[in-house]
């Protein structure tokens, strides 16, 4: 179990197996034009890549409250289709909750049979997707996906 990246960001220890690309330097899909949005998240995303479990977690991507892609690191999804689709899930989430009284929605999960997708505020304007591995259990997934959660936020902070 590594404990560097704990240290630095003031994180849970997390357990290494592989990189979520092949290459050593995260692909990042493509930002939507320069805009400083797509900028600030991309970079951090950049900072914290190598801090996310990569045992639990398979792919992340960062879009706006629109649907629209920011940048990710993801493999063997459709990010265009899978941002609409987040920013619908954070929608109905908040009607969800909002009816259901329980106040204002943190996550949304789902659970297939070959893995897990959460959903996540960054900020106002932008969500974190994250997806996980087919064998993590939704417990784990959970814990591991808030983590990545804040180290972006923090990363975000930083930058801002």
């Amino acid at each position: 179990m590594s404990t560097e990246a704990a240290h630095d960001h003031g994180a849970l220890p997390m357990r290494r197996r592989r990189a979520f690309l092949p290459e050593a330097v995260p692909a990042m899909t493509r930002p939507l034009g320069q805009g400083t949005v797509a900028k600030l998240m991309t970079e951090a995303l950049r900072e914290i890549h190598g801090a996310i479990d990569s045992i639990a977690i398979n792919g992340v991507l960062i879009a706006t409250r629109d649907g629209l892609v920011l940048c990710g690191v993801t493999r063997g999804i459709e990010d265009d289709g899978v941002a609409a689709m987040a920013a619908a899930a954070a929608g109905l989430a908040g009607q969800f909750t909002a009816q259901a009284g329980v106040g204002s929605p943190r996550a949304v999960f789902f659970e297939g049979d070959s893995g897990q997708v959460g959903v996540f505020s960054v900020d106002a304007e932008t969500l974190l997707v994250v997806l996980g591995e087919r064998d993590t259990t939704m417990g784990m997934f959970n814990v591991v996906a808030k983590q990545a959660l804040a180290l972006l936020q923090q990363a975000v902070a930083a930058r801002r």
